[in-house]
């Protein structure tokens, strides 16, 4: 970044965990380190070493919100919290009106549909038979068992979701899946992966033309740091 420009500030929305650490070294290979721990900080806006540029700690599901109304200039977002918040990927621009520049390819993992061990999900899925779905993710469950010509009755949770075929609530589940470990421990099986999920870096449309000389240096040394971590 390019510190003799004229201070314009640039507010970058992050939520903590997994995204927050990730983030670290892209920034990092853009010359911008933050100056404070938000796991020790009360803070909710951190400073960096850029007098003009701050970071901003809110909710995961948050992010684009914060930038799509200009709270933020940019943010870093799941590719599952865009698409519920209603942004799609086509040609970079999303149909909430942020800017997509790029998959920062960190935080990865992978939307699945789960159900108990015991359950016969094709058995039913083959027969045409109702489920009922429990997820945090309603628009890609939907759409995903739309395309699928299954028909689901969707139980919206936001938490704890392991339990609820676990309990009669629902006979599968539509959720984030890293590793399985959590699925396992509870006696549920991955039966279908719906899509990959990484983490994508958000502009707001307002800021990529008014800040544009701030905005570019940052996008170009983030995507300059993916290429590099794939060459390497």
């Amino acid at each position: 970044m390019n510190g003799n420009e004229k201070n314009t500030m640039l507010t970058l929305a992050l939520s903590k965990g997994r995204i927050f650490d990730e983030t670290m070294p892209l920034l990092k290979a853009a010359g911008i380190e933050v100056l404070e721990d938000p796991e020790k900080s009360r803070k909710l806006i951190l400073p960096t070493n850029h007098a003009n540029v701050r970071v901003v700690l809110v909710r995961a599901s948050d992010v684009p919100t914060y930038v799509q109304y200009g709270g933020a200039d940019l943010g870093v977002t799941g590719l599952d919290t865009l698409i519920e918040h209603g942004g799609g990927v086509a040609g970079g621009v999303a149909t909430t009106g942020l800017y997509q520049p790029l998959d920062l390819q960190i935080a990865k993992c992978r939307m699945s549909v789960a159900v108990r061990s015991d359950f016969d999900y094709a058995a039913m899925v083959k027969q045409g038979a109702r489920l009922k779905v429990a997820t945090k993710y309603t628009t890609i469950a939907r759409d995903f068992f739309a395309t699928k010509g299954v028909h689901v009755d969707l139980v919206k949770l936001y938490g704890s979701m392991e339990l609820a075929p676990l309990t009669g609530l629902a006979d599968a589940i539509v959720d984030l899946v890293s590793t399985g470990n959590t699925l396992k421990a509870n006696h549920l099986v991955e039966v279908e992966r719906i899509m990959d999920i990484s983490s994508r870096l958000v502009v707001n449309q307002a800021s990529i033309k008014l800040k544009m000389a701030h905005i570019r240096p940052l996008i170009d040394a983030f995507a300059q740091a993916v290429d590099a971590r794939k060459v390497g």
